[in-house]
């Protein structure tokens, strides 16, 4: 396992600011006046700004005193290390990148400082695939601090997305956007698909060194699809500091094994870390044609066949399931994956998942760590077998995967603390976990239930330096707050295995491991 650490650099640039004042109407603009607006430049001498303005004209030159009118216009006067401005107004286009920037030299499309720029699709037509925003075989490009939105369709078979990045991309920054609003409302019987923001690695070069940055998703119908997707040939990824909500279907997905790409030693996402998100109210009962009928099975953040992918410090809460590390296509397992220091509490079936789908793929979850976790009361409801998932719950052909360090507070009623399906797979070693409920205690191990904690310890053949019923002393259990109080007993009451493995900062960003020792949970 190796970490992955992506650094984008900013050119130095020397400040310019160009304060102009304009009192009369720009004859190669529309008829009203465009405001005056300094030049944010800090650009060198060869770089230059484009400026685009819903009062602008696009047989101007882009300039900032004679703006463009369209946002795809814009994107065609650039070269490298070129920013688009976009002021403020709501711009009803599709548009794609036709050109890259370069060796650190990003080419920016972004809204003008202070101001609300809007993309939208609102009245636009959806006919297969389509975006309101385009990256198609481009390297070295930021999208920044825009409104991506109203993008729907009721057609069959559609699938409708805010951005799309695809081909053999590279070095892409997406940060700061809020998308919202993109819906497909075809009924579940046509097929619905849509994504917020989709990475699809679908050629034999893959899609590398992309950044998807404190982005705010909200408000999207998705159908059987994503809000923020990786899938397919992507090598190299961050995700960080999203705020995704209120949306259908799953939150965040690493995936592998679809249609993504053709080739099956590339279909699938790796390399990549999900780090400092949240992730809430994602629902697939809710929205005007529910993707799910009965249960809530939308995951809040989703390893899906994808491999060598670490989950930390993110808090996700009131999802379906909280963390998935999952498969649901054979040949495709998940494996080498690291679920640490998150906050999961309040969801509607399992805390956290590993494993294939009972009697409908044989892919597993292999070789992953789900260590310094805090696990909260979940399973409000009961799951697809009118059964309690569990707190953790371990499905088909789970092998050689630890789950240690972790606080696992079980509601009263729906009270298993670790649910372990069928006896397919082996060798996954529990241990110093801390285990509590105001109800009693339970476990689930190969389908037979256990209250009794040795019975459990002899049943998982682990456990061994694990705690039952003592209360984890979390701050405050009503907001929550799962952070710990100096005397709780999971303080410094793990075992720690390297930085590798349970990193460098705990869900705070404080050092995880201090003078050796490591507490349970995800603070330390």
């Amino acid at each position: 396992m190796r970490n992955i650490e992506f650094h984008f650099f900013s050119k130095s640039h020397l400040s310019i600011f160009v304060l102009v004042f304009c009192s009369t109407i720009f004859t190669c603009c529309s008829k009203e006046s465009i405001t005056p607006i300094t030049d944010p430049g800090n650009h060198e001498d060869f770089v230059k700004n484009i400026y685009v303005s819903a009062l602008g004209n696009d047989s101007n030159t882009g300039t900032v005193n004679a703006p463009v009118k369209t946002i795809q216009k814009g994107l065609g006067l650039i070269n490298p290390g070129d920013t688009v401005f976009v002021r403020e107004g709501v711009y009803k286009e599709k548009i794609s990148f036709n050109r890259s920037g370069n060796n650190n030299s990003y080419i920016t499309l972004k809204a003008y400082p202070g101001e609300k720029a809007t993309i939208s699709g609102d009245g636009l037509s959806v006919n297969g695939d389509e975006s309101l925003i385009t990256l198609n075989a481009v390297s070295w490009i930021t999208i920044e601090d825009l409104d991506i939105c109203n993008f729907k369709t009721f057609n069959a078979w559609a699938n409708v997305d805010g951005i799309v990045v695809k081909g053999a991309s590279n070095h892409i920054i997406i940060r700061k956007n809020r998308v919202f609003n993109i819906e497909n409302n075809a009924t579940p019987e046509q097929g619905r698909s849509g994504h917020a923001i989709a990475i699809i690695g679908n050629t034999e070069i893959p899609i590398t060194k992309v950044l998807v940055e404190g982005n705010e998703i909200f408000d999207c119908n998705t159908g059987y699809s994503e809000n923020l997707t990786i899938n397919g040939y992507v090598d190299g990824f961050e995700i960080r500091n999203n705020k995704v909500y209120n949306g259908e279907n799953i939150g965040i997905v690493a995936a592998g094994g679809y249609s993504a790409n053709s080739i099956p030693a590339y279909n699938y996402a790796r390399n990549g870390i999900i780090a400092d998100n949240e992730v809430f109210d994602m629902d697939g009962k809710k929205g005007p044609i529910p993707a799910y009928s009965e249960h809530n099975g939308a995951i809040g953040i989703y390893v899906d066949g994808a491999r060598n992918i670490i989950v930390e410090r993110n808090k996700v809460h009131d999802c379906g399931r909280g963390i998935g590390i999952v498969s649901e296509t054979d040949h495709f397992p998940t494996q080498e994956c690291i679920v640490r220091n998150n906050f999961v509490f309040n969801c509607s079936l399992a805390g956290i998942s590993l494993g294939g789908y009972i009697g409908y793929t044989g892919g597993g979850t292999n070789n992953c760590y789900v260590v310094n976790n805090t696990i909260y009361e979940n399973n409000r409801d009961l799951g697809y077998f009118d059964e309690v998932e569990g707190e953790i719950r371990l499905t088909e052909n789970c092998s050689n995967n630890v789950i240690q360090n972790n606080i696992i507070y079980a509601r009263p009623e729906n009270n298993v603390c670790i649910h372990k399906y069928t006896s397919t797979g082996s060798n996954n070693q529990i241990n110093y976990n801390l285990y509590y409920s105001t109800g009693t205690v339970r476990w689930i191990w190969n389908g037979t239930e256990y209250t009794n904690f040795d019975e459990w310890k002899s049943a998982c053949d682990g456990d061994r330096s694990s705690m039952n019923e003592k209360n984890p002393l979390f701050v405050n259990t009503t907001i929550p707050d799962l952070h710990i109080q100096t005397s709780s007993p999971a303080k410094n009451a793990g075992m720690p295995f390297s930085t590798e493995i349970n990193g460098q900062t705990d869900i705070d960003g404080q050092p995880r491991i201090v003078n050796n020792q490591i507490s349970m949970g995800a603070q330390q």
